[in-house]
């Protein structure tokens, strides 16, 4: 066994490809080269453009006439869904920023009547006790007035005694007078007696 190497077909095929693609290669560059096979070229591409747009409006045509949808009317379908799932999207992520903030309100809500609750029973408690000082003021007002009455009586009484000692003051106050001109009587009486005039 010598230094043979294998057959590989596959390297058999790689260069008759390389080769045809030289020769086509070759070819193609040499026609392009060619002003009138580029005009013929261009003209033929005019011409298939103009056919197959011709082709298109027919086919939309009868398509129109048999109801059946055709390649722009699903491509706009499947543009105004994409437009619509947006649409729905934004109106869904509204709807939970609607329920979110109707949810803190209603926390608010909540908040705020048991605030009130709080604050009308304490009202209920201050008047509750506002009765009980009104009813305690009616009570000292009474006292007080009993008390205004009991001193204007004291007063009377006290005038009274006044008034009664001024006439008992006075009543001595006339007995000594009388005592005093008793005394001036007697002692003028006796100071006569001595100097023997009367």
């Amino acid at each position: 066994m010598s230094k043979e190497k294998a057959y590989d077909p596959f390297q058999g095929i790689r260069k008759i490809s390389t080769m045809w693609e030289h020769q086509l290669n070759g070819l193609l560059y040499m026609m392009t080269d060619n002003n009138e096979f580029v005009r013929l070229l261009s003209a033929g591409t005019d011409s298939h453009a103009r056919y197959m747009e011709l082709l298109r409006k027919r086919q939309e045509l009868m398509a129109g006439v048999m109801n059946i949808p055709t390649k722009k009317d699903v491509a706009r379908v499947a543009k105004l869904s994409l437009q619509t799932e947006e649409k729905i999207d934004i109106l869904e992520e509204q709807i939970w920023n609607l329920q979110d903030s109707l949810g803190s309100l209603n926390k608010e809500n909540l908040a705020m009547f048991q605030e009130i609750v709080n604050i009308v029973k304490e009202m209920k408690t201050e008047f509750q006790k506002m009765g009980l000082e009104i009813s305690e003021t009616h009570q000292l007002k009474e006292d007080f007035q009993e008390l205004k009455q009991e001193l204007t009586t004291l007063k009377n009484l006290v005038q009274k005694g006044k008034a009664k000692d001024n006439e008992k003051v006075k009543d001595k106050d006339k007995d000594k007078d009388k005592d005093k001109d008793k005394e001036l009587v007697l002692t003028a009486v006796g100071t006569m007696n001595e100097g023997g005039a009367i």
